[in-house]
């Protein structure tokens, strides 16, 4: 993994705080997770994404994911 590449994922995502991106989760054994949400904050490490689901019974949640994650594709985002 470059530096470049990781600087330049850091840079997107700090550009795109507070758009609404959609998350597929690659869970592994060919399972896969979609949610939607905002990206929050973007830290030097991490960054941070709110999702809230349209079920009333579960509350919103804030995930933190690694710029790692998103070269390594174990998580793709699009915007919304």
């Amino acid at each position: 993994m470059e530096q470049t590449e990781y600087e330049k994922v850091r840079y997107s995502i700090q550009q795109q705080c507070g758009n609404k991106v959609m998350i597929q989760l690659d869970k592994g054994r060919n399972k896969v997770d979609v949610r939607t949400g905002v990206i929050k904050e973007a830290y030097p490490s991490v960054f941070t994404v709110l999702v809230s689901d349209d079920d009333a019974d579960h509350p919103d949640q804030l995930l933190s994911f690694s710029y790692k994650d998103v070269i390594t594709e174990e998580i793709r985002m699009r915007l919304c």
